[in-house]
């Protein structure tokens, strides 16, 4: 097998290892149920009652996807790093399960072994509010840095998409509460991604998912011959393994999103990548298999106490 289930240092979450490495998710909230239905309107609960595999993890008897907001961090080449940084607390935003939460999130990873102050890199998938909002916390009235020390990283392409782009209302609150502020404190770096990835650190790479967002990053790990990948939003739900062709209503090109999962589905299959779904409920890991002619999700389970 190419990872294991692992306590993490303070046995206080799930957690997976790969190689060296201790991949901890920093749980922030479930998704309600409406979630499935408006962001994967062709996972509809017919095609969800073929794929019986999906129930009882990632799907009800109804046919109703379970879909969770999570971070991923761990330490690897001396870097305490976090992966996404999910919706944030008391943020004002057009979704109703997004606006004004107010969950333990930082205490979850205080509990892992990263409290804010320790994390040297914070590694953005893409800008989205559901991926950026932990970027910031409220001090005395204004949003600041919720990781002053550490550098948050992007994709170059992500960035000017975003800058160009003719933002609704809701999407220009987002980037005034959980980006400029990174941005404003000289706290954010862009990077040019290539086609063969981006090695951030030896056993760290971005790799590029484009479609989605034009930007759009999955993140790699690597470590004494393991290999562990990290979603973000090329893959929403389990169920597109079965399916690669149903899209989120919000991706940004719909083809190229498509192209980039069935791409990225097709080089993990059988390959015993440990695959860690960004937006996956619990177990929220597994190996992709190929099934018929499409895949399937093997779960790894997560050690917890």
């Amino acid at each position: 097998m190419n990872a294991s289930p692992a306590t993490g240092p303070t046995g206080a979450l799930p957690s997976w290892t790969v190689g060296d490495i201790t991949v901890h998710r920093i749980d922030e909230v479930p998704l309600p149920p409406a979630t499935g239905p408006w962001l994967l309107p062709g996972a509809t609960p017919d095609v969800v009652a073929e794929q019986d595999w999906l129930r009882p993890c990632f799907a009800d008897d109804e046919g109703v996807l379970r879909l969770d907001s999570h971070s991923f961090a761990f330490t690897l080449g001396g870097l305490r790093v976090l992966v996404d940084t999910g919706i944030g607390n008391g943020k004002q935003r057009a979704n109703p399960a997004w606006h004004g939460l107010n969950t333990d999130y930082l205490e979850h990873l205080t509990a892992a072994g990263f409290p804010p102050d320790s994390v040297d890199l914070v590694v953005l998938t893409h800008l989205h509010a559901d991926h950026v909002g932990w970027n910031t916390r409220r001090v005395n009235g204004e949003w600041v840095p919720t990781f002053p020390y550490a550098r948050y990283l992007t994709s170059r392409t992500e960035r000017a998409f975003w800058a160009a782009y003719d933002k609704e209302d809701a999407r220009e609150q987002m980037f005034r509460d959980s980006v400029t502020p990174v941005e404003e404190a000289g706290l954010l770096d862009l990077v040019d991604v290539p086609a063969e990835g981006y090695q951030v650190v030896p056993g760290l790479r971005l790799v590029p998912t484009p479609g989605h967002t034009p930007g759009h990053l999955a993140v790699e790990l690597t470590s004494r011959g393991r290999t562990a990948l990290i979603t973000g939003d090329c893959v929403h739900h389990p169920v597109q393994l079965g399916r690669p062709g149903i899209g989120a209503c919000v991706d940004i090109d719909p083809v190229q999103a498509e192209a980039s999962r069935r791409s990225l589905l097709g080089s993990l299959a059988g390959t015993g990548t440990l695959v860690l779904g960004t937006h996956f409920a619990p177990p929220t890991a597994g190996y992709v298999i190929t099934h018929e002619d499409a895949y399937r999700l093997s779960p790894v389970p997560p050690r917890t106490p």
